[in-house]
């Protein structure tokens, strides 16, 4: 829980990242144009279907195309070439030198994004599409991908056959689709349609379906797209620590300090993992942190490096983010109610839990907003008087013994 990983990158937000995909279409459907397009923009920098893309080479193996006829589409594209995009019309099967094609090619382009590889059916080395060979084949492209922390995407035809599932239709068998780490299906209503429908799905995306126009030679998105609100918790916490270089104190401090200087919501019961999930972007703005326990309490300990910090120096708030924009909010849903019962302690072991929740401070909470018994006594408050119920409840058991013992007399 406490270890620090490297976020996954997206080649294109939301749509591919580092890994294997695949996109399948029926043929001439306009899957060469779509993935030429992303290629083009990832090598410029510029966004594709309107989602932003990270800039860096890219490698597009157009096997079924001459260099001719790419230079045409390129044309019909843009006007401006990049020095970062790279085509081939030939290449080698896998488990045949394909790999160490690659490979070799990401050695010579250290920024390599992307390798855009059209169509599978020309590096398969296992000409019938069987799951244990589709499984197998393209499992090797999926180690490669992450070993060289890249995005491959593999350009494939989809069944004649229709079907409700439209990730049915993918050709092959279902080891194509379950060793992938995402697909993509470009569906038309009709053949001779200027309109589609881009379905995606994955390990590492959301499922969409993304109705595109064909605009000339490119396809654009004709859904309304919905802006997502900017996470201002790591400028937030560089902008401070950059005013107070150090901090020592509890979460419900450490929330007391943003929101004071910034604004905006702060969750005490949710910085930890906050901070945890944004180390390796802190990290590069010279922020560093610790978690502990000291006498019960939760301690986090920052601190800032000013020769570390990858942003120059700036405040990155006001330079990327209006503070008073009202749909600005770090707030991504209801706080946890209960984060201590859960059994985890910090060295990864199963602790029993008394399924009590904790303040920041250590106190413990029942849940009502009342302190218990022994915290209580712990701040030399008073002891806790009996209820009311049980007080009357001993008075009445007197008045019966007294008219029981006037009756005996008589």
């Amino acid at each position: 829980m406490t270890t620090v990983y490297k976020p996954i990158e997206f080649v294109v937000d939301g749509l591919l990242a580092q890994g294997l995909y695949i996109l399948a279409g029926a043929p001439k459907v306009g899957k060469s144009w779509l993935v030429l397009d992303m290629c083009l923009s990832i090598a410029k920098g510029e966004s594709v279907l309107g989602r932003t893309t990270t800039q860096g080479s890219a490698l597009y193996l157009c096997l079924e195309d001459s260099y001719s006829r790419i230079q045409n589409r390129l044309y019909e594209l843009t006007d401006e070439p990049s020095e970062s995009l790279y085509f081939s019309v030939l290449a080698e099967s896998i488990g045949n030198g394909l790999e160490e094609q690659i490979e070799n090619f990401k050695n010579a382009h250290s920024d390599l994004k992307i390798v855009a590889i059209d169509t599978l059916q020309k590096i398969k080395t296992d000409e019938e599409y069987r799951y244990g060979s589709d499984y197998a084949e393209l499992a090797v492209l999926k180690r490669l991908a992450e070993k060289l922390n890249i995005c491959i995407l593999i350009v494939h035809h989809t069944r004649k056959n229709r079907d409700s599932d439209p990730f049915n239709m993918i050709s092959g068998t279902t080891g194509i689709s379950g060793c992938v780490d995402g697909s993509l299906v470009l569906m038309k209503s009709k053949r001779t349609s200027s309109s589609a429908k881009l379905f995606a799905t994955g390990r590492d995306i959301r499922e969409a379906e993304i109705h595109l126009e064909r605009n000339e030679c490119r396809w654009v998105v004709t859904d309304e797209q919905i802006e997502k609100p900017v996470d201002r918790f790591p400028f937030a916490i560089h902008d401070l620590m950059m005013n107070i270089q150090t901090f020592k104190g509890s979460a419900t401090e450490l929330c007391e300090k943003l929101k004071g200087s910034f604004g905006g919501e702060y969750f005490p019961n949710r910085v930890t993992r906050e901070l945890f999930r944004h180390a390796y972007e802190l990290h590069g703005y010279g922020v560093s942190f610790e978690h502990k326990r000291s006498n019960g309490q939760r301690i986090l300990k920052l601190s800032y490096i000013a020769d570390s910090d990858g942003s120059d120096g700036k405040k990155l708030i006001p330079a990327q983010l209006k503070v008073t924009d009202p749909t600005v909010t770090v707030r991504e849903a209801e706080p946890l109610k209960n984060i201590e019962n859960t059994g985890f302690s910090e060295n990864g072991k199963i602790s029993e839990g008394d399924g009590n929740l904790q303040n920041s401070d250590g106190k413990t909470d029942l849940g009502d907003g009342k302190t218990s018994e022994k915290s209580r006594k712990d701040k030399g408050g008073n002891k806790p008087r009996k209820s009311r119920g049980s007080k009357s409840k001993s008075k009445k058991g007197a008045r019966r013994k007294a008219r029981r013992k006037a009756k005996n007399k008589r």
